[in-house]
């Protein structure tokens, strides 16, 4: 007997159904034995630990000053004529600056150079007088002591002469004072006295006043046991720098152009802090700095030829202790304790507890409990920290 066509449809329908069923399981994934479904390990983010070069750099806030500071200031007394710079401008040693009226100096020279004058006449004399003596005296003319009276009249005209000498010498320099200039190379602030102004009466009058900005100073402090490490290293561990770098960041946050140096022989111990004062000395030839300007100073502290670091997001701190999260090769989460030694950038240098070539988790770590068994992709860190 035939089969009648709605037994042919299910038969159909059935068979299709069981295709279809087989080609879903085995595309599915693989069961466990009891028959449950496994899931893959999950992906973790780690760095492969290597000894890199590490300078270790410090900030320090400091503040810039002037390399020279010198007050121009009136030396005689007199009526200023001319002023002879532009505020604010650079000027150079020995450039003319103001014009003291120098007519009644002129006149204070001219007098002693005329007592000069008569004074060397007096001595002319005298000296004369004292050779006839000499000659009398040897022909029993004269006394001994009317000699004697000549001869320290003659050295008297002499004393008299040196006097008149040294009084036109000072009248000469105060002559030279008229003229005032600057005694160095740099720039000039604003003219504190104007045209027509008396100066130098029973003071020096401040006129004027001049820095030296190429190049120029930065003081800031440091702690006495951060300095004997950037003096003296750590054990061995680093060593310390022999010629420290010093780069500027300025107020609005971007760098200064400039590196500079630091000078350890301007250090002094400030007695109210404890505090080590340093000064650094920068190139300014933009004057772009100004004395008084807020800065923030970068130091090189330390060198390390084979420094061991990880992330800052790979460290967990505890009670117990510090540790990393290792991944070794089966893929399994092993935590290792560390010590720290300090921070540099988003990095940590580690002391102990790493030998190089270990996988640190730096992302993932609420999937990486210990013993788990994880998927590791390694991050690319070779540019960081060097």
């Amino acid at each position: 007997m035939l089969p009648s066509k709605s037994s042919q449809c299910v038969g159909i329908i059935i068979a299709a159904t069981l295709f279809l069923w087989g080609c879903n399981e085995s595309d599915s994934p693989a069961t466990s034995a009891t028959g449950g479904m496994q899931m893959p390990p999950p992906e973790v983010l780690v760095e492969v630990v290597k000894p890199r070069h590490l300078v270790v750099k410090t900030t320090l806030p400091g503040r810039v000053q002037a390399l020279r500071t010198a007050e121009v200031r009136a030396r005689v007394e007199g009526i200023i004529q001319e002023r002879l710079f532009t505020e604010g401008s650079e000027v150079e040693a020995k450039q003319l600056l103001f014009q003291i009226d120098p007519a009644t100096l002129q006149a204070d020279l001219d007098a002693a150079e005329a007592q000069l004058a008569r004074a060397e006449a007096d001595l002319t004399q005298a000296t004369l007088k004292q050779k006839r003596f000499a000659n009398l005296l040897n022909k029993k003319a004269v006394s001994q002591q009317q000699y004697d009276e000549a001869f320290a009249i003659a050295k008297q005209a002499e004393a008299d002469v040196a006097s008149a000498k040294a009084a036109v010498a000072r009248a000469s320099i105060d002559l030279q004072y008229a003229s005032v200039r600057a005694p160095i190379t740099g720039r000039i602030g604003r003219a504190l006295v104007t045209e027509g102004a008396l100066v130098g009466k029973s003071e020096a009058t401040h006129l004027a006043t001049i820095e030296q900005l190429d190049p120029l100073y930065v003081n800031f402090t440091q702690s006495s046991n951060a300095l004997l490490r950037l003096r003296q290293g750590n054990a061995g561990r680093d060593l310390a720098v022999q010629d420290p770098k010093v780069s500027v960041l300025l107020e609005d946050g971007s760098s200064y152009p400039h590196p500079g140096k630091l000078l350890f022989s301007e250090m002094t111990v400030d007695p109210g802090t404890g505090e080590i004062l340093l000064r650094a000395q920068l190139p300014n030839p933009d004057r772009l700095l100004l004395p008084g300007m807020f800065v923030r100073v970068s130091l090189d502290q330390a060198e390390y030829k084979q420094a061991l670091t990880v992330s800052q997001k790979a460290l967990i701190r505890s009670n117990q202790g510090d540790m990393v999260m290792s991944v070794l090769a089966d893929g399994k989460v092993v935590p290792l304790p560390v010590k720290t030694d300090r921070a540099q950038g988003d990095r940590w240098i580690i002391r102990s507890g790493l030998q190089g070539g270990e996988q640190i988790i730096i992302e993932g770590l609420q999937k990486a409990k210990p013993g788990a068994t994880v998927k590791a992709i390694v991050a690319d860190t070779d540019a960081e920290g060097e």
